[in-house]
């Protein structure tokens, strides 16, 4: 077989023997975690603001206040 063609065929064996033994440790690494959880790996999520200011909505939209008082939300036609 041509040197060249044999070279490529290398690369590309190693490189999918690379990418597998990267599945591979994904895979560990996943088991490691979900066999022993730690505190310290829980995501904090920041509160996320609702208008693009960063400010916060301070009062209950109308369709959740409806909602919560017990009454369904209004039905608006869009015409």
């Amino acid at each position: 077989m041509h040197p060249e063609i044999l070279r490529e065929l290398a690369a590309q064996r190693g490189q999918e023997m690379r990418a597998q033994a990267h599945q591979g440790a994904l895979a560990r690494m996943s088991r490691r975690r979900r066999r022993r959880p730690d505190a310290a790996d829980t995501l904090a999520m920041p509160a996320i603001p609702d208008y693009v200011d960063g400010s916060f909505r301070t009062e209950p939209a109308a369709d959740q206040a409806a909602s919560e008082a017990g009454q369904a939300p209004a039905v608006r036609d869009a015409a």
